[in-house]
């Protein structure tokens, strides 16, 4: 009986029971009864001093890796070489790190406590990530882009996700790879389908984008996470259930109701968090550090409660952020503000540094199936492929709907399709894979997804600049895009279209009358929303000086 403990899982593995005949004799044995056979709650692997002793040397060998990683990206920052972003150093000090405890004698006792597991991930270091990301949010590109950015992280990963799986699923028909079966293809092909453009972004704020491709960027890849777990999830039913006849209607549904149910549980949270700080009274000298607790308890409740509904919680915590910023944010003391926006910033950044050394630390020390490199190779080709039908269908079916003036420019959809890097969302579902499908075929997917991490992160991450530089989007208009994109939001709101009122479409006709609903949103928040959950409103001229200034602190 073998019995290893773990930080965060108790796995229990019975290797064999052999009583030998020299030991026990067959009387012996048959008078040993039930309680004499229980298993032991703790069976040590070793004394409690060793045990102390390897999570002393694994902690102390995290937070040594996680300074390298803080101080080696300044330095990188500091001479603009652009050529191993951030992200791309941290996983390669995992991933060193991880080779070197792999061949040395201290592998058993690190590993240990080095393991990445899903529920940390999920449950503890991407919760801050998203909820900076909406927290910091800037409204105006991302709302103004928002049919856009629905369209690319819904349609266009489920697209993405489907071509995947079906490609991959030829190419294992006509033995050009590894063959798998129609359903786990599409559940490959949703777990990869994840993009985390974490190095692409950092780059784009560093040389200055269009605000409205960033905006694009950053929206796809924090909402078709959720679609990716979605996709996987219903996969997996639809294949542990062994009945296609409803799997279509079956993702459908499911999507929508995980969206929409998610959606609804985090500006839920956002508008209850708002309307507590404004008649608490907790703003006050000796209340401030109860004020900041729960405002950081708020956005963990909107992520847990989301998860617990059978929901994502990465929606959840998304829109979380942004209501708390619209709303809650302003009914905080001056000391408050400023304390949890430097706490939430920290935050998601130890919490990101962290995750790509852990997963290169991970990726080193896992077993990989690397008998399949075919698999591998081919699923680069395809992945590509698969994003390429995202973005450029998707970007078609925008166009098509788009006044002239807001079209999305060739140069951006091929900065679109570069930036969809695979990272550590798409590693933790590979992990899941290895539970939920048989011997070998999951592990030929965790390989493979590995090897997409590695080198999406370190080649594509690596020469972002240089594909910025040659597409021309360097300096692409930082203020004259954002005014740009304001004088848009007025022409949208006064409804004026050049040119558009001869086509007679009846759905341009609904997509004015959208546009005209959204402006009427906007003076709905103006009007009601902000006075009822928010201590003082701010006018348009002062919604306009922030957002600049923002905009200026951002890209420059």
């Amino acid at each position: 009986m073998i019995v290893t403990q773990h930080p965060y899982k108790l796995h229990v593995v019975v290797d064999s029971i052999d009583v030998g005949i020299n030991r026990f004799g067959e009387s012996e044995i048959e008078k040993m009864g039930t309680d004499d056979m229980r298993i032991s709650p703790a069976v040590p692997r070793g004394s409690p001093a060793k045990e102390q002793q390897a999570a002393g040397v694994g902690i102390l060998l995290q937070i040594m890796m996680l300074v390298l990683s803080f101080v080696l990206g300044h330095v990188l920052r500091r001479h603009r070489f652009y050529y191993l972003p951030e992200a791309s150093a941290s996983l390669l000090i995992g991933l060193i790190v991880g080779a070197l405890a792999n061949i040395s004698n201290t592998e058993t006792s690190i590993r240990a406590w080095f393991n990445f597991h899903e529920e940390f991930f999920f449950l503890f270091l991407l919760p801050p990530i998203i909820f900076q990301s909406g927290f910091s949010l800037q409204p105006k590109p991302f709302f103004s882009n928002f049919g856009a950015i629905v369209t690319f992280a819904i349609f266009g990963t489920f697209v993405a996700s489907i071509v995947t799986g079906i490609l991959v699923y030829i190419g294992g028909v006509i033995y050009l790879i590894y063959r798998l079966p129609f359903v786990e293809c599409l559940m490959f092909g949703a777990l990869i389908s994840a993009t985390d453009p974490v190095t692409v972004l950092s780059i784009f704020q560093e040389l200055g984008t269009n605000v409205n491709l960033y905006a694009l960027v950053f929206g796809e890849s924090v909402l078709n996470d959720a679609m990716a777990i979605s996709l996987y999830r219903t996969m997996s039913l639809v294949r542990s259930h062994t009945s296609s006849t409803r799997s279509f209607f079956m993702i459908v549904v499911r999507f929508l109701e995980t969206f929409f149910g998610s959606m609804s549980a985090g500006v839920g949270v956002g508008f209850i968090s708002a309307l507590l700080f404004k008649y608490a009274g907790l703003d006050i000298d000796n209340l401030q550090n109860l004020e900041s607790c729960l405002f950081v308890l708020f956005p963990y409740f909107s992520y847990m409660l989301a998860e617990g509904l059978s929901l994502s919680g990465i929606v959840s915590i998304l829109f979380t952020g942004i209501v708390m910023k619209r709303y809650t944010y302003s009914n905080l003391s001056d000391s408050s503000q400023k304390f949890v926006s430097a706490f939430f910033h920290l935050l998601s950044s130890v919490a990101e540094t962290f995750v790509f050394i852990y997963m290169g630390f991970d990726i080193a020390m896992e077993q990989h199936s690397w008998s399949h490199i075919g698999f591998i190779f081919f699923s680069i080709i395809f992945i590509g492929i698969a994003r390429a039908a995202n973005v450029f269908l998707c970007a078609y079916l925008v166009n098509l709907v788009r006044p002239a003036h807001r079209k999305i420019p060739m140069k951006h959809q091929k900065a679109l399709w570069y930036s969809g890097l695979r990272g550590a969302m798409a590693f933790a579902l590979a992990l899941q894979s290895i539970h939920d499908l048989p011997e070998g075929h999951g592990q030929t997917i965790f390989t493979a997804t590995t090897a997409i991490v590695v080198l999406t992160v370190l080649l594509i991450g690596g020469s972002t600049g240089t594909m910025l530089e040659s597409l021309q989007v360097i300096g692409d208009c930082h203020d004259s895009s954002l005014g740009e994109s304001l004088e848009t939001d007025i022409r949208y709101r006064s409804g004026g279209y050049e040119g558009q009122s001869s086509s007679g479409n009846r759905f341009k006709m609904k997509l004015r009358e959208f546009r005209d609903s959204a402006a009427s949103f906007t003076e709905f928040d103006k009007n009601y929303l902000t006075p009822i959950f928010t201590t003082h409103g701010g006018g348009d001229e002062e919604e306009r000086d922030e957002l600049l200034g923002d905009s200026r602190r951002s890209y420059h």
